[in-house]
């Protein structure tokens, strides 16, 4: 199957090889929330996840490879799933404040007679916030990286025309960070 090859190939580009391991844990809970702890085990609190590979239930999370990684390791991996016969399907940025970060996740697909979704993660520090660009492997990616910089402010290194695509251009603000007053 196309997972365990891609697996397999993107777990070799990391020096860890040991695998990530969500732990779920209960929390006790009092009067008539006691019977629904029981019956949903409580997620523990999350910190910033590990650089790392999941192999996911696609039933449940609706994908098969979970992918963070560092920004120097995306290219290498984008290149393994191109190679595999993966298609991009959207680009978009996540702001975590709290972490001063900022991070792009990248969904890519594969519909055919082996089925499979990747999302590739990648942070940055707010303060700084860049990341290759992954227009040259899929030139697709171009306006949905112009996206991302428009509502994030990420920047994409080497991006062909890394210009405003729905904001003015003129614009000075990126609405979709936390931070962000109109």
């Amino acid at each position: 199957m196309i997972k365990d090859t891609v697996l397999q190939l993107i777990r070799e580009l990391f020096p860890d090889p040991d695998p990530v391991v969500e732990e779920i844990v209960a929390e006790p809970a009092e009067g008539d929330e006691a019977e629904d702890a029981k019956k949903k085990p409580a997620k523990k609190k999350e910190k910033p996840r590990e650089n790392g590979v999941i192999e996911r239930d696609h039933a449940q999370y609706g994908y098969d490879i979970d992918v963070q990684l560092a920004p120097g390791e995306l290219l290498a991996t984008v290149v393994i799933l191109d190679k595999a016969g993966f298609f991009l399907e959207s680009v978009t940025g996540v702001d975590w404040i709290k972490e001063d970060q900022l991070e792009v996740v990248y969904d890519f697909s594969r519909y055919d007679f082996d089925t499979c979704r990747a999302v590739i993660r990648t942070r940055t520090p707010r303060a700084e916030p860049k990341v290759p660009t992954i227009s040259k492997i899929f030139p697709g990616a171009g306006w949905h990286e112009r996206e991302t910089h428009d509502f994030f402010g990420i920047k994409f290194d080497g991006h062909p025309h890394l210009v405003p695509l729905l904001l003015p251009e003129d614009a000075d603000f990126h609405p979709l960070l936390k931070d962000f007053k109109p």
